[in-house]
């Protein structure tokens, strides 16, 4: 299973979003910093759940990093994170 399938995997299980989009950015960040050749170091998730109701926009960074702390551990280098309520989300 690919890093970009186990994120998807754990944050549909952990906080049923409503719209999940993960992108591996690692090609933009070749030869800097943490990057591996091979890739799956780099990504970027946009994240619509009602879990994120009522919570501040870092306690939503702090809840998704808990869902994904192995991978943070271990393979990926940098996440960017959008975490959206689904009120948020029609704005």
């Amino acid at each position: 299973m690919t890093v970009a399938s186990r994120i998807r995997q754990k944050l549909t299980e952990k906080l049923s979003p409503t719209r999940l989009d993960v992108t591996d950015d690692s090609h933009k960040h070749a030869g800097h910093v943490g990057a591996r050749p091979e890739g799956e170091t780099h990504f970027s998730v946009e994240i619509v759940s009602a879990a994120f109701d009522g919570v501040s926009r870092v306690q939503r960074q702090r809840m998704v990093y808990d869902v994904l702390k192995e991978e943070l551990a271990g393979p990926v280098h940098a996440l960017e994170l959008r975490t959206l309520s689904p009120s948020d989300d029609a704005a």
